[in-house]
């Protein structure tokens, strides 16, 4: 039998009909129509052509059930987003990625709503906020309870429609499914073919000639058997990325969802998802006993991340030869069940369960692809003029596992930053050629065997046997023996064999176990190999893999979980690079550490414990692992023995360092001054924390840092148990008494502020009563109460209401913090928590190695 390859283009007839336009999306999910709504704002008179398969409010971010992770809590913080996606992705996550996900997502999901979509909110007005698998903080925003998808839809939907009856230059093209990617002879983008499928002036296959393409096709789910997602996602755009030459990276990593409704045996296709949020609740897996089986296989049990989850699950099943496991949810009774997750208790009963009186049968599904096309951070692909954004890309933020509700946030963030990318740059298409790829297509009759055998061999449960086996049947799929029309259903089965094989390709290289890719055969993590990506690219011999070393691209010299270290912590690695490296330049100047050169041999290895001397809260140990690895140029290794933010008692060993004697005396005094410091801050912060503790206020710092302190200096606040304020003039707009004068007046000052930066918060300072009702008439979010008495702050509160905000500051004491935290203010801002905090004494004890 002869295997014909890979079609590089899909056999189609000659565009009967084309179209012009400035940029082309083919998606109207949340990232497609994002991309399309703020680029025709940045641009205007630009025309935008959305493409969409079934019509304008179908896809897959309807589906989504849980909802948008932001950090819109105070409590909360982007460091702590961060940390949590960086732990979910298991060491593979672009860390620039994930952190402009956590910065600029709040701002990205204020702009939805001010395109029109509304989220739950508390009685108070405030936005509902829940938890899901791998937070670690409730950050996660829903509509209709269990209806986000729907409802971001619904208004990105009508934002686009808004935008055509006032002028705005978007048209919709419904039905129609993208062929190719049209390419000039400099191999750019240069549009697509289609075929819409219909009756008028365009129907059939057409051509879209756009200056730039982008790809915002959604998921690849219906590869496998069983999947949450709509009949549409066949991986469509990973597909056409292929075939156009672009790299696609990390396929492997397919995220099963571990509770979709189990069907019974035997079922296929789109499969009713029961929301993470249902256990963010508090519901319980259980199995066919009615045991409990998380709580001993991670600390967050139900909660775990959901490659966690969905192992978990499995192994189950396969003990007790189950087909499914059960999630209970019995103790939330009807009235929370129909108020909070109405759409999930509705496809219960539609099903024949009733979640109020018994569990719910679930098991994993294919779900969500964290690998897809590469891209870099604004969405640009390694094809010039072809972007991609949504499930169908790989930005780096998921590495090889998507944290819960991070998918729709990433689609907000990437689809702003390709609309800002695309309105700097106004690409002109140039003229399409014939690169002369070979067409072809698959018999639209394979699709359900390589359904059926993607599932068997490929899903959750993965071994170098079953993948050779699934290898083998997608090989056999490509040959047929009666020639294969054009239409749409062989279109489809190209696209998903196509994706398939790329997937089993990356499968079986990966030969460890790490996020959502799980080999029986090599079910450990092994970082001294495979801390990497798996790229992948289509060219006229076939596939071909490039492993990527995942830290390549890196800008400095730190051990790679210092890096991470830093990253979780909120910290710039290369800002705190340049900053030990002015702190060693200080110190060692021309000649170097004299003393330790003339009295240390060469040669002589030693060891170095970290030793506390006095009580207090540790801050800044990977600062300081990063200070003996950089100025050793990596000859020291660190073991650390505590972790930033625990409280430590005289005498405890914090940190063993070990390698050439010279490096270690030569880093010392640099590494514990920054050590000293930060832990003086967190220590300070802890005992400030402590003394309002019950009161439900909370401490916080301001801008009074050293120069070129802040993040550190702020960083160190957040290990003691404080919060952070500004971290610079951008965050927020504070009024003050001199803003107020030179705007003339407070009202004019707020309508200053709203017209130059709408939707950001505006606080305001006042230092008297009466000042307090007029800024809040204004829409004041925040009031500072500066210099106010015990007295006066009550009032203060009784006044508020909640209407606002309330900061203390100015004149307060530790002696008196609980006094002021009991009149019902939300914070006490302690300048010196930063610039006067005396260091905590810790020390270096030098030992031989």
């Amino acid at each position: 039998m002869t295997h014909p390859p890979i079609p590089r283009r899909l056999a189609a007839p000659e565009p009967g009909w084309s179209v012009q336009a400035d940029v082309v999306v083919v998606g109207s999910g949340i990232a497609g129509l994002t991309v399309a709504l703020r680029y025709a704002e940045l641009a205007p008179g630009a025309r935008v052509l959305v493409v969409t398969k079934d019509v304008l409010s179908s896809g897959s971010t309807r589906w989504a059930q849980g909802g948008i992770a932001a950090v819109l809590d105070p409590a909360d913080s982007p460091a702590e987003h961060l940390s949590d996606t960086l732990v979910a992705g298991v060491g593979l996550c672009d860390v620039r990625a994930v952190r402009a996900l956590v910065t600029e997502g709040p701002a990205a999901l204020r702009l939805l709503m001010d395109h029109g979509a509304r989220f739950d909110r508390e009685p108070g007005g405030e936005l509902q906020l829940t938890r899901e698998g791998g937070h670690c903080r409730d950050r996660i925003v829903h509509a209709g309870g269990d209806a986000t998808g729907a409802e971001v839809q619904r208004a990105l939907v009508e934002a686009v429609a808004a935008s055509a009856s006032t002028g705005g230059r978007i048209e919709v093209i419904e039905h129609a499914l993208v062929l190719d990617l049209l390419k000039d002879a400099s191999g750019a983008a240069c549009g697509i073919t289609l075929h819409v499928m219909g009756e008028g002036a365009r129907d059939g296959v057409g051509a879209v000639r756009a200056g730039a393409v982008v790809l915002a096709t959604g998921g690849m789910g219906q590869v496998y058997e069983a999947t949450t997602n709509p009949v549409v996602s066949t991986g469509d755009g990973v597909a056409l990325a292929l075939r156009a030459g672009a790299v696609v990276r990390d396929l492997e990593f397919v995220q099963f969802h571990p509770t979709v409704l189990w069907l019974g045996e035997g079922s296929t296709g789109q499969q009713p998802l029961i929301s993470e949020a249902v256990r963010g609740e508090g519901a319980l897996l259980v199995d066919g006993a009615g045991e409990r089986f998380m709580t001993g296989v991670h600390d967050l049990a139900e909660l775990a991340p959901r490659d966690v989850v969905a192992k978990a699950i499995m192994r189950r099943m396969l003990e007790t030869g189950a087909a499914h496991v059960y999630l209970d949810a019995r103790h939330f009774g009807e009235k929370r069940w129909r108020s909070r997750f109405p759409t999930i208790h509705a496809i219960c009963l539609e099903h024949g369960i009733d979640p109020v009186r018994e569990p719910i049968p679930v098991a994993p599904a294919a779900h969500y692809a964290s690998g897809g096309v590469h891209t870099d951070l604004q969405g640009r692909t390694s094809v010039a003029g072809l972007y991609a954004c949504g499930e169908v890309a790989c930005t780096g933020v998921h590495g090889a596992n998507r944290l819960a509700s991070n998918s729709l946030l990433e689609g907000l963030v990437f689809a702003e930053r390709i609309a800002a990318d695309l309105a700097s740059v106004r690409l002109a298409p140039g003229e399409p050629v014939d690169d002369g790829r070979v067409a072809g297509l698959v018999d639209p009759r394979a699709r359900p065997r390589v359904q059926a055998r993607m599932s068997a061999g490929a899903g959750v449960l993965r071994s170098g046997r079953s993948l050779s086996e699934v290898g083998q049947s997608l090989l056999d799929a490509r040959w047929t023996p009666v020639a294969v029309e054009p239409c749409t259903e062989a279109w489809e089965t190209t696209n998903l064999l196509t994706v398939a094989t790329a997937l089993v390709a990356a499968a079986r290289a990966r030969e460890e176990t790490r996020g959502s890719h799980w080999r029986e055969d090599f079910p450990e993590r092994n970082d001294a190999w495979w801390l990497g990506h798996l790229d992948v690219t289509l060219a006229e011999e076939g596939l071909s893999m490039t492993y990527r070393q995942h830290d390549e691209d890196r800008t400095t010299l730190l051990p790679h979980q210092v890096e991470v270290d830093l990253v979780a912590a909120g910290l710039d690695p290369a800002a705190v690079m340049a900053l030990i490296g002015a702190a060693l330049g200080e110190d060692l100047a021309e000649e170097g550490d004299v003393t330790t050169l003339a009295t240390v041999p060469a040669d002589q290895a030693a060891a170095g414990d970290v030793v506390a001397r006095a009580d207090g809260v540790v801050a800044g140990l990977s600062v300081a692992e990063a200070v003996f690895s950089y100025s050793s140029q990596g000859r020291l290794t660190a073991e650390r023995h505590a972790k930033d933010g625990e409280r430590v008692a005289r005498g405890d060993v914090l940190l063993t360092v070990t390698g050439p004697a010279r490096d270690l005396l030569t880093a010392e005094r640099t590494a514990l001054n920054l050590l000293t410091h930060l832990s003086g801050i967190a220590t300070l912060t802890d005992h400030w924390v402590q003394a309002v503790a019950g009161t439900g206020a909370r401490i916080r710092d301001s801008r009074k840092t050293l120069p070129g302190l802040r993040a550190l200096e702020k960083y160190a606040v957040r290990c003691g148990g404080g919060v952070n304020h500004r971290m610079s003039l951008s965050d927020a707009a504070l009024i003050k008494d001199n803003h107020v004068v030179a705007a003339g007046g407070v009202a004019e000052a707020f309508r200053a502020v709203r017209r130059s930066y709408p939707g950001l918060p505006i606080e305001v300072e006042v230092d008297r009563i009466d000042q307090i009702e007029p800024v809040l008439a204004e829409g004041a979010e925040e009031i500072l109460l500066d210099n106010f008495s015990v007295e006066q702050l009550a009032r203060a509160v009784r006044l508020v209401d909640g209407r606002a905000r309330l900061e203390s500051s100015g004149g307060l004491a530790l002696r008196s913090a609980r006094e002021v935290a009991e009149t019902g203010v939300d914070y006490l801002a302690v300048g010196a928590l930063t610039h006067s905090a005396p260091a905590l004494d810790i020390a270096l004890d030098l030992r031989g190695a």
